[in-house]
């Protein structure tokens, strides 16, 4: 069995992350690790997780037993504090923020003063060997030697596999990109804010980050590399909805030459035909963000506006799993050479 550690395990990545390995059948969870409700048992916090697991909440100093993969559900700069050590006691480590998405102090700073974050990197020695995780991109880099993942962005995840086969097999102009998003309340995280209230959620809806976000470093590092060009830049808005969780992204880029919808649709099932956690979809299928939600699926929805030879893309991601937690045990499995979908293959619930 895999023995689990999870940092951060009362956050909604922590969470989601537990609902998972609670029930993956190769997995047992050793140490939920938090900052706040140490000592009482997770599902004193979480009702829903009684006879699942039950747990108590450790502090990081009385997590001592060595586990062999430790999840970092925390903010960023927790990460790079604490994964030397975690690396040091030889358990292999997933983290979900943005300490590890990139190769270089460089890369890394200018993240981090993306959102006004310090721009030094606690452990730069480990950039070099940490693996970008999503998962379809990069299962090849993704083997029992690989020590250190970070996991990517919601957005990136729903704008990179949106965008992936089009920029590989060069159809579409780099630089017309734009990346359209809506995402609901639960991808702003636990962490109490005005702004998430209720009455500031009902019925309303607004852009944010307009000046510049997060995400958009590592989807534009992604897609330059698939399209073999430099400098690539997009246009990115994310959006609020009132909506607890899930991503849909409409992603536009002009084509280079004539697009044809059925041709690219082939072009994008071929592409990710061993992939299976991406379904792509015809522009009059039956799709919205209901489908994917509680499950690690990306449904890609390929349509064509004939008028301005423009390709539309939509994505849809349940932004807690396929954004974060499902992917994170994706990756895990891989990494453990287990089959893909070992714990995290399902349908869902409708409605």
């Amino acid at each position: 069995m895999i023995k689990v550690k999870i940092i951060g395990a009362t956050g909604y990545g922590g969470i989601g992350l537990i609902e998972l390995l609670s029930q993956h059948p190769e997995v047992k969870i050793q140490a939920l690790v938090a900052t706040e409700n140490t000592s009482k048992p997770i599902s004193e916090l979480y009702p829903h997780l009684a006879g699942y697991c039950d747990l108590p909440i450790l502090s990081a100093d009385s997590a001592t037993d060595p586990a062999d993969i430790t999840f970092f559900s925390t903010p960023d700069r927790v990460g790079m504090q604490r994964a030397p050590a975690e690396l040091e006691s030889e358990a292999r480590v997933i983290d979900f923020s943005g300490d590890f998405r990139f190769n270089t102090a460089q890369a890394y700073a200018d993240y981090a003063g993306r959102i006004g974050l310090p721009t030094e990197h606690a452990a730069p020695q480990l950039l070099s060997e940490a693996i970008y995780g999503l998962t379809e991109l990069h299962r090849k880099e993704l083997s029992p030697k690989t020590r250190l993942v970070g996991n990517p962005g919601c957005f990136a995840v729903s704008c990179i596999l949106g965008l992936a086969p089009a920029m590989h097999h060069n159809i579409v102009t780099a630089n017309s990109i734009i990346c359209d998003c809506k995402t609901g309340v639960s991808g702003a995280g636990k962490k109490l804010n005005a702004s998430f209230h209720f009455s500031s959620r009902h019925e309303n809806m607004n852009a944010y980050r307009l000046s510049g976000h997060q995400h958009v470093c590592e989807i534009e590092r992604e897609l330059s590399i698939l399209g073999n060009t430099e400098d690539l830049q997009i246009t990115f808005t994310a959006q609020a909805v009132p909506l607890c969780r899930g991503i849909m992204s409409c992603l536009y880029a002009d084509g280079i030459e004539t697009l044809r919808e059925q041709e690219i649709s082939e072009l994008y099932q071929a592409y990710y035909a061993n992939s299976p956690f991406v379904r792509v979809l015809s522009s009059d299928a039956m799709a919205g963000t209901a489908y994917v939600r509680g499950t690690n699926h990306c449904n890609l929805v390929i349509s064509v506006d004939n008028r301005c030879n423009r390709l539309r893309v939509v994505s849809y991601i349940d932004n807690l799993m396929k954004g974060q937690a499902g992917s994170a045990v994706q990756n895990m499995n891989v990494l453990f050479g287990l089959p893909e979908t070992t714990g995290i293959a399902g349908t869902g619930m409708f409605p």
